[in-house]
């Protein structure tokens, strides 16, 4: 390109930008956040501005309840939004030399996962039986952002995320089968669930179930149910056994005292005839 036709693209250029500025017609509108991540029934605040030095107009369109705040300026203007209930949408707009523009901004309600439950299905049971883990987080928003992790321990059991949702739910599930081992019984079993709003504009809340204990019984146990049940009946059996010798060796020596044993007994020793015909 020749140093005159790089000087005559830049005058074109000059004189663009300048015809722009002259005629008030480039200009933005901004909002912040950018963002917005609201929890339920609660309130947040809203910035307008606009790049025009001296707008003819503007303001925030919505449905919700919404609130001016102090400290107006031409080029910007704070709101105060409240009772969010539902995620929506809010329109940011300035007139600049009777051309308008928009800005809008994604609001997303969430509720935290403050009540998580774990139950164990069955919470006693036998080495090499089946049992389930199930944790249930009800009352939360939005389930795309929630994920719910199973514990034993320190070790991670599942990591279940809800990306997939329907929007309407407000209560998450997840669960898991395993085979009880016996060490399964050292260490608890827990739940965790983590709220991820970061992208939408928010924090990270995480909360924690209370930990349950799994108790599990095997062959040892039933060892000793069988040892246990052995020794009774070893014990009843030597105890039925006494009783009876005390009656017989009783008996003998009450016939001993009154004779009746030794006549008893010299009278069967007796020949039949003498027995028929005594003298």
């Amino acid at each position: 390109m020749s140093v005159f036709g790089f000087w005559s693209l830049l005058t074109a250029l000059l004189i663009l930008l300048c015809c722009l500025g002259s005629g008030g017609q480039a200009f933005e509108v901004y909002m912040w956040p950018e963002k917005l991540a609201v929890e339920i029934k609660g309130s947040t605040e809203v910035n307008c501005s606009t790049s025009c030095p001296q707008p003819d107009r503007g303001g925030l369109e919505t449905f919700l309840k919404k609130s001016a705040i102090e400290d107006h300026h031409p080029q910007w203007q704070r709101f105060l939004i409240s009772d969010v209930s539902q995620d929506t949408v809010l329109y940011c707009h300035f007139t600049c030399a009777g051309k308008q523009k928009f800005r809008n901004l994604s609001v997303s309600v969430y509720q935290r996962p403050t009540q998580v439950t774990l139950k164990l299905k069955p919470s006693r049971v036998g080495v090499g039986k089946n049992f389930t883990i199930e944790c249930t987080v009800p009352e939360v928003k939005p389930l795309q952002s929630l994920t719910l992790t199973l514990f034993h321990g320190k070790d991670i059991l599942q990591n279940q995320t809800f990306s997939g949702a329907v929007p309407a739910s407000q209560e998450a599930t997840t669960t898991f089968n395993s085979t009880a081992q016996r060490e399964d019984g050292l260490l608890n079993f827990s739940c965790q669930a983590e709220l991820d709003l970061r992208s939408l504009g928010g924090s990270l809340f995480q909360s924690i179930s209370e930990p349950q204990t799994l108790e599990v019984y095997g062959p040892v146990q039933d060892n000793q149910m069988v040892i246990i049940i052995t020794v009774v009946s070893v014990l009843l059996f030597l105890f039925v056994t006494s009783v009876l010798l005390c009656f017989v060796l009783g008996q003998h020596l009450h016939q001993q005292r009154t004779g009746t044993y030794g006549v008893l007994a010299a009278w069967r020793r007796l020949p039949r005839a003498f027995r028929a015909h005594p003298v």
